[in-house]
This record gives C-alpha cells, structure tokens and sequence, in this order.
C-alpha cells in the first residue's frame, strides 16, 4: 500500500496532473504508511486475513475492493471537508486504481510463496477425515483446492466396512488425487498413525454417543477437532464457526492462530521476557541464595509438564519444597503443608517461585499470558472439556492465576482458562500483566 500511494503521488507529477504541490519525500512516506496502516486494519476487520477464505478468490477480491473504496472515499471526505492540507485530488483518483492493483500483487505473490512453502514441507497440517460419504468427499475436494489452508487430507476414517479400502475422488471433472478410506471408528491410534494434526468429523447426521467418542479419541491424540455440523445443532460459545468455500466447518474453541494476534503476542513475550530477566537478574541471585541458605536442595526446580497441543517441556521454579518432597504430586492447597519450606510459603504466595519460568518464555515453551501447564499424570485424565486448554500456549501468569479459585486444583476449575482461550486479545493480555503485581504483592 505504501509503494501503491507514492507510486500514485509519482504518476500525478509525471503527467502534469492537478496542482503541483511538492511535498518532501519523508511526508509523502509517513502519510502512505498511515494510509496503509488503516487499510490493513480494514481489511483484519472484514476477515481478508482468515485462512478460509474461498478457493475462487471471490471473497479476497470482495475483501480488497470495498477497502480501498471505503479507504479512499474517506481520505477524500477528510480532504475536501475537514482538513486544509493541500493535495491533488487527482492523486485520490489515480490511488483509487493503484491501491487495489498492488493489492491484488502483493496477494498473488503471498500465494504463491505460500504454495512453495507447502510443496516444500512447511506449514501444512495433516487431516484424518471422518466419514467417507458424500459430505466427506466435499470436504476432501475443499481442501485439496484451497492450498492457502495448508490442510492436508491423509486418509478417510469409516465405520462401513464395505468402504474400507476403497478410494474417494475430489469433486470435479478431474480425478487425480484420491485417499484411501481405512477401517473405523477414529481411534486415537489412528490419529498417532497417521500424524494427524486435525480430524474433521464430516458426518453431520453421527450420533451424538459416537460423535463424543471421537472427538475424545481425537483430542487425546492432540489432534484438533472439527465438524460439519447438523442442522440442529445448538449455538455454543465455545464452538467457531467457519465457511470455506460453501462448506461450513464447526471447531470447539477459536481459531487458535490468528495471525496478527499470535506474531504480536510473540514479539511482546520475547522482548518482556528478555528484559524483565537481565533487569531482574540481581533480585533472582538474591532469592537463589537465599533459598540455598533455607534448606538443603537446589535453588531451582525443574519439572516436565504438558503445553502446547501436548507437547511435553521442562518448567522452571524457584523450589519451594524440601528437596525430598515427591516431584511429581498434587500441588499444596494450604500453606501449612509440611512438604513447603519457610522460604517457599513466601514465594508461593507472592508468585515469586514463578519468576524463572521467564526462561521458558525464551525458549518458546510458554508464555507470559496463558493457561497453567500441567503435569502429565493430572493431563491423562483430562476429559473433552479439559483438553481444551492445550489448544493454546500456557503462560506464566492468566486468569485462573489471579482468581480466588487458585485455591483448588487447575483441572477442578477451568472456567477461567476457557474463557481466556475463547476471547483472548493483546489488550487482554496486557491488562492481566498489569493485574498480576498488585495481585502479587497483596499476598492472595
């Protein structure tokens, strides 16, 4: 957009066009990236960044025309009723038509990177799809033809013998790529085998026992679930919604990745984490030493727990335990409990033992916002409802985290993490940050 505006402002003096005004180069720049930083913005809010965007491009052709007449349209308001600032409108008229071609260019050419990137191995995710009907074939024909998605269909999951090892076709006059259909139900030895990062349940009219069946058998794979719903199914603010190309997909939770959102969210945890730790460096040697005058053991504790989509990490801690305390045990619910050390009441109650886990920031286990991670003995009972938790990174500091209900066990009380998970933003985020320290320092 930058490139399309000054481009434009180019053209009007190289043809003559309407009042010469001349402007330095730096104020052509500054006003072409603001233009450009409220088209962007426009178009996040429409939706021309969602991956689901249809396989004919319609919607991305849609996406990009209203903006950049809505855009223009109120550059041009501004210009002529609002402001004094001297232009050529016959720069509006030429942007009118450069703005929405350098669009289009600058899309294609992320297209086709991002097929390059796919064909190479990047960024595609595998898909076990569950029914090999007639729903099932058009979802396999949707995602074979919208590349952008980077969903990879592997393999047809059917509970009909008849239909096992047969092969289902893409809709079309084409009939080149097929994939298997393999003997059902979705197990989640299924899922592992076939690497299956997403399983889409493409039987709108499945029962709701089986359908329950195998989206536990699913997730405890760590795989994400998606459906195509009936035409009864209940609103529920835990399941997205999403339309790709005719074809509307139901998942339990938000998309998790949204773009904008996750790069920001990144950027922010990396650069507080790195300068949260080198300003706090003296302050952690201190309470390192001090722990090792307390009691016999370490200053630090390490311990595996369960993140993102199930991968299992190492989690930093101060120690607040006598260094011959069980590892692996239901956290202490009162601060009289024999396994904490004098130390350790302090720290616990201050949030203080948290502090390392700034590490795990670094190494991109976690995050500064997120879901407590839990211990893989507490995530092998976890239910549907539960696994939801690992759609996302976990943090050191959420919700949950500054509620009085941290009193009982993480899994006994998740409300706070579903909510976080369903309408988390950057704002949200920077907002329980704040919370945290006076939380903290009031001892809760």
């Amino acid at each position: 957009m930058i490139g399309a505006t000054m481009s434009a402002y180019a053209a009007c003096h190289f043809l003559g066009l309407g009042r010469q005004a001349h402007y330095p180069r730096s104020v052509v720049f500054c006003v072409s990236a603001t233009f450009a930083a409220v088209i962007v913005l426009m178009l996040d809010r429409t939706g021309a960044y969602s991956r689901g965007t249809s396989l004919l491009h319609v919607r991305e052709t849609e996406h990009v025309l209203r903006v950049s007449m809505q855009s223009l349209g109120f550059v041009l308001t501004v210009s002529f009723f609002i402001t004094s600032f001297l232009f050529s409108r016959w720069l509006l008229v030429i942007a009118l038509g450069s703005v929405p071609l350098f669009l289009f260019l600058q899309k294609h050419l992320v297209y086709r990177l991002v097929q390059h990137l796919h064909a190479e191995g990047y960024g595609i995710e595998r898909v076990l799809i569950y029914g090999s009907g007639s729903t099932g074939r058009r979802v396999y024909s949707v995602l074979r033809r919208s590349p952008k998605l980077g969903l990879e269909p592997v393999a047809f999951i059917d509970d009909n013998a008849v239909k096992v090892g047969s092969a289902v076709f893409e809709l079309g006059y084409e009939t080149r790529r097929s994939a298997s259909v393999m003997r059902g139900p979705m197990t989640r030895q299924l899922v592992t085998q076939y690497a299956a990062d997403l399983v889409v349940i493409a039987i709108p009219s499945l029962q709701q026992e089986r359908f329950h069946r195998a989206v536990e058998e699913a997730l405890a794979a760590n795989a994400r679930v998606s459906f195509v719903p009936s035409h009864f199914l209940h609103s529920d603010p835990l399941v997205d919604f999403q339309d790709i190309d005719g074809i509307l997909l139901a998942s339990f939770g938000r998309d998790p990745r949204r773009f904008s959102y996750e790069w920001a969210k990144k950027v922010f945890d990396l650069g507080g984490a790195a300068i949260l730790l080198v300003l706090g460096l003296p302050f952690f040697l201190l309470l390192a030493m001090l722990i090792k005058l307390d009691s016999k053991g370490p200053a630090l504790f390490r311990q595996e727990r369960v993140g993102l989509n199930g991968r299992r990490f190492q989690i930093f801690k101060f120690r607040t335990m006598h260094a011959d305390a069980p590892a692996y045990a239901c956290s202490p619910k009162e601060s009289d409990d024999l396994r904490i050390t004098r130390l350790g009441r302090f720290l616990r109650r201050t949030s203080l033992d948290e502090l390392p886990q700034l590490l795990n920031v670094l190494l991109g286990n976690m995050s500064l916002v997120g879901p407590r991670p839990e211990m893989p003995f507490i995530v092998e009972t976890y239910t549907e409802r539960h696994s939801q938790r690992l759609q996302v990174k976990p943090g050191i500091t959420g919700l949950w985290q500054l509620s009085g209900d941290r009193n009982y066990l993480i899994h006994e009380n998740i409300e706070y993490d579903l909510y976080y998970i369903q309408h988390r933003n950057f704002f949200m985020d920077l907002a329980i940050l704040l919370h945290t320290p006076i939380f903290a320092m009031r001892g809760i």
